[in-house]
């Protein structure tokens, strides 16, 4: 399975932003997935925002009314919508998957997931 992200790039603070990962395979739907979105300002990479095959969501209280996560089946495309994003949600955004449900917390965990992309850069000033 390979990931693609894109739509990062350069924002003013408040401006909306939206993030796109494609994957190459549909192999994931019609069972229990759970696809995900990390940021790594720095060392750390951190879980942003994951929806389960049964689209439930789940967000960082960090970001919880500001930004959405969506997935669109047909296109095997996962989204993530950024709105009034802060100088403190620039990083590198990664988004994940792993043919698993999502579960409790451990949406949030780096090493539940098996499938990543690239990343791209989000900078807001």
């Amino acid at each position: 399975v390979q990931l693609v992200e894109s739509g990062g790039g350069t924002v003013q603070a408040g401006e909306s932003l939206r993030l796109s990962c494609n994957a190459s395979t549909s192999s994931f739907t019609g069972s229990g997935y759970c696809m995900g979105w990390f940021h790594q300002p720095e060392d750390i990479r951190a879980g942003v925002a994951a929806i389960g095959s049964d689209s439930t969501t789940t967000y960082a209280d960090s970001v919880k009314g500001r930004f959405t996560v969506s997935q669109d089946n047909a296109k095997n495309t996962l989204y993530l919508r950024m709105n009034s994003p802060k100088p403190e949600d620039s990083a590198m955004y990664y988004c994940a998957a792993v043919p698993r449900y999502c579960g409790g917390d451990s949406w949030a965990t780096r090493r539940k997931y098996d499938y990543w992309g690239q990343g791209t850069q989000v900078t807001v000033s």
